[in-house]
Formats: C-alpha cells, sequence, structure tokens
C-alpha cells in the first residue's frame, strides 16, 4: 500500500484542492497518512499570499529533505512535492534552493499528478504552465467513503482567478484570469456531497461573488442563480460562499441573503482599508463610503446578518490618519470577525515598488489596536447570544465524554452535553455563555423557542 501525506496551507481553497488531489491520488492506490514519516510521497500544497506563508514552505523543505534522507538510508524511497501557489510563483526558485523537491506544479494543472510523477522517475520536473483545459473536468469523483470520512460541512470550488489586479495581491499571477466551472459540474458534485451525508456546503472561489458559469440553458449563471438551484438539492440545509469583492455584491445576491433560508446570515466581505487614499493605492475601486452604503443595503434586506472582513494595515503610504479612517469603518460596521494582516510585499505586483513603505514597529502597533477593536466587537457579538436559542448542525464530537460540537448559522462553535444526539442533526440549542473562542449551551425540545 503506497502513502501519501498532504499538507495544505493558506485559504480555504486550498484545503479543497488538497481533497481533490487526494482523490486523484487514490486513483493511483495512495492511501492518506496523517503524517509524513511513513509517507511514500509528500505534498506540500502551498499558499503565496504573504510573505510569512512562503517562508514556511521552505523551512518545511529543509525538514523533509532530511526525512528523505533518512528514509533513503533505510531503503524506503519518498517523492517530494511541491503545489499550489508558490509552486507557480516560484518554480524555478524551489528547485534551485532544494534539490530534494521532485516535482514543482502549480494550482491549475494537478489533475495531471499522476502523468507527473511518472515523468520525475526520470528526473526533477516542474510544470506551473496555465493549460487550455478546464482541470475540474479531469478530476476524479471521490467516493462515497471518503466524503463520508470528511464529515458533514464541504468546500466546493465554483470560480478561480481574480481579474481586479489588487495593487497587493499575487493571485492574478498564480491563478490566472477568472474562470467560471459550469453550472451542471457544480451541481453534480453538490449533488455527490448530499447523497454521502454533507448538510453544509461552502462556495469557494478567488472572487466567488464574480462567478459566470455556463448554465444548463446555454446563458450565463450569476453565483446568486446558482444558489437557487444548489437550494433545491435535497438535503442541502446550509449554503455560504467566500472570499466576494464589494464591487460584485449586486442586488440579486443580495435578494438571495432575504430569499434563501439555506443561505446562511453570515457574509465575509472584504473591504482591506478604509481610507480613500489607500483604497484608491491598492486598485480596490471602492470608497470607504460605498463599502457602508452596500453593507447598509445588505442588513436592510437580511438584518441579523454577521460580517467578517479582510484588513491590511502598513499598505505603502499608509499614514496615522488613513488608518485612523480604518478604525473609523470598523467602529461603524462591527464586523463578527476579521482576519487582519501586515502588508507583505509579493514580488511582481505593482505595490512591492511603491515608495512610502511603513516600518515594521508602525504595523506591529497599528496591528495591535486593530485586533483589540475587532476583538472587543467580536465578543460583543458572542455575548449577545446568551439566551437566545439558535439552530445548531452538529459537526463533531467534542473534547470530552458526551460533548457535542457545532456552529451556528454565524459560523459560531458551540459545545453542547448530549448523549441522545449524533453528527448530523439539526437542533434548537439555547445559548448558555460564551467562552473566549466558543459558545455553550443546552439542546431544547421546543422549536417554538427559537428566536
Amino acid at each position: 500500500m503506497k502513502k501519501v501525506h498532504i499538507k495544505s496551507y493558506g485559504c480555504q481553497m486550498n484545503v479543497y484542492d488538497g481533497q481533490r488531489m487526494a482523490d486523484v491520488l487514490g486513483q493511483q492506490g495512495y492511501v492518506e497518512t496523517a503524517t509524513p514519516d511513513d509517507a511514500d510521497l509528500i505534498l506540500l500544497n502551498t499558499c503565496h499570499i504573504r510573505e510569512r506563508a512562503a517562508h514556511k514552505v521552505y523551512t518545511e523543505l529543509g525538514k523533509l529533505r532530511d526525512l528523505k534522507r533518512e528514509r533513503k538510508a533505510q531503503g524506503r524511497e519518498t517523492t517530494l512535492v511541491v503545489a499550489g501557489c508558490v509552486a507557480q510563483a516560484e518554480g524555478a526558485e524551489i528547485q534551485r534552493r532544494q534539490p530534494a523537491v521532485d516535482l514543482v506544479i502549480g494550482p491549475q494543472t494537478y489533475h495531471r499528478l499522476p502523468e507527473l510523477l511518472a515523468l520525475a522517475k526520470g528526473g526533477r520536473v516542474v510544470d506551473t504552465e496555465l493549460p487550455p483545459e478546464d482541470k475540474f473536468g479531469h478530476l476524479p469523483a471521490p467516493k462515497p467513503a471518503v466524503i463520508v470520512a470528511r464529515g458533514i460541512s464541504a468546500f466546493v470550488t465554483v470560480q478561480e482567478g481574480c481579474d481586479k489586479f489588487c495593487a497587493f495581491c499575487v493571485v492574478p499571477y498564480t491563478r490566472g484570469a477568472e474562470f467560471s466551472r459550469p453550472v451542471t459540474q457544480v451541481i453534480a458534485e453538490v449533488e455527490r456531497l448530499a447523497e454521502a451525508g454533507v448538510q453544509d456546503v461552502s462556495l469557494l472561489g478567488q472572487n466567488v461573488n464574480a462567478y459566470h458559469g455556463e448554465g444548463p440553458d446555454g446563458g450565463v449563471w450569476t453565483l446568486a442563480r446558482l444558489m437557487r438551484r444548489i437550494a433545491e438539492v435535497p438535503d442541502i440545509t446550509r449554503i455560504r460562499y467566500t472570499t466576494s469583492h464589494p464591487r460584485d455584491m449586486d442586488e440579486e445576491l443580495i435578494a438571495a441573503h432575504r430569499d434563501l433560508p439555506q443561505v446562511m446570515p453570515f457574509l465575509h466581505l472584504p473591504v482591506q482599508a478604509g481610507s480613500d487614499r489607500i483604497l484608491a493605492a491598492m486598485n480596490r475601486k471602492h470608497t470607504g463610503d460605498e463599502y457602508r452604503r452596500l453593507i447598509d443595503r445588505i442588513r436592510e434586506a437580511r438584518p441579523d446578518i454577521a460580517l467578517s472582513s479582510d484588513f491590511i494595515v502598513g499598505f505603502p503610504g499608509e499614514s496615522d490618519a488613513d488608518f485612523e479612517e480604518t478604525l473609523r469603518l470598523i467602529a461603524d460596521v462591527r464586523f463578527a470577525s476579521a482576519y487582519s494582516f501586515k502588508y507583505s510585499p509579493r514580488p511582481g505586483t505593482p505595490a512591492a515598488e511603491l515608495a512610502g513603505q511603513v516600518p515594521l514597529a508602525v504595523m506591529d502597533e497599528r496591528l495591535h489596536r486593530l485586533q483589540g477593536l475587532v476583538e472587543e466587537h467580536r465578543q460583543d457579538f458572542n455575548h449577545a447570544m446568551v439566551g437566545r436559542t439558535v439552530e445548531i448542525l452538529i459537526e463533531r464530537t467534542g473534547r470530552h465524554p458526551g460533548q457535542l460540537a457545532g456552529k451556528t448559522p454565524y459560523m459560531q462553535a458551540v459545545q453542547i452535553e448530549s448523549t441522545t444526539h449524533r453528527i448530523g442533526d439539526r437542533i434548537m440549542v439555547e445559548i448558555e455563555r460564551a467562552g473566549s473562542n466558543s459558545l455553550f449551551g443546552r439542546a431544547v425540545e421546543r422549536p417554538e423557542l427559537a428566536a
């Protein structure tokens, strides 16, 4: 039996890509193993969004080089593969810096893994070309038992690439132009997931609300229309999508939040900054007030919606006044959660060449303040759940005997004590207290109590 260890860094799409690569390799007789020590094939599925993520890959490769050498001394061969966005951006550099790597493969060609692994037996291989064919049409469907093992929540990539060209972002260069999967292909995948017990699907894309896939009628379908069709799939009870761009948040998509019970009242909508001057330098093509007005329209359609966002502090040229504008936007919107990072110059992006790079100490201080404000709002949101009764989808067992864990419609983790419920149950839970990262509650048998 051949074993493969896949380690994915970064975004949810990389998690999905890692699973699909496991499906491809499964057809070649590989089974997944949780550790690299006993793996015949080790695959790092990499992220290139921030400099630190790329450094982690090279650090990991140093360790794996030593492991590969130890295994060879024991008479066991190991194939080392680097896939994903670092591979796409730095293929030749990876091979130069780490000769132990056998194969470097970009995120758009992993459907060719078996063929490329065969080539790598004859010498090191780099394949980072953006192929003309749709990789999704060449991927095997995961087996029902594999889907079951992965749980009742699943990711489904529906869109890849981005045409926005934000000044700080490498995605257009590592993932390519925007591409949307055909509707029939997406629906077939969702139906397979549902038949194997999946109830919660997250639709993924680098710019997912720009989805423009070919429909079965030959026309172009929007994300909202795709979600309406997914909502018709039996047993799919929760639909989410990420990551979105404010410019592609149209009225049809806002209406889907109002009209479709399956679309969860949670939206990740990155804004990146609150200063119009910095937003223009980032090439975001929206202002802070345009973002605020968009949030007002979304909340008018779905008053209970929870919002999260992305923020970059220390973008080149960001002044104290610019940063204060970001804090003001956060105070105005009050996000339930957010991802925030110090600006990291990525080679090849326009921002990397800008003057006015912000000192690290200044970025550290600004990030600390921003995260403190977001955390205050997150805790306020979580504590406001205490006393409410909400539907929980049980996803797994908890850390302690008799404990079950699930999520609210707002993506909050919830722990309950129960011996009568099981994974996959949708139950009403009264929230009794809020911890630092989880809510705690008790199951109630009277749905009429639901808030």
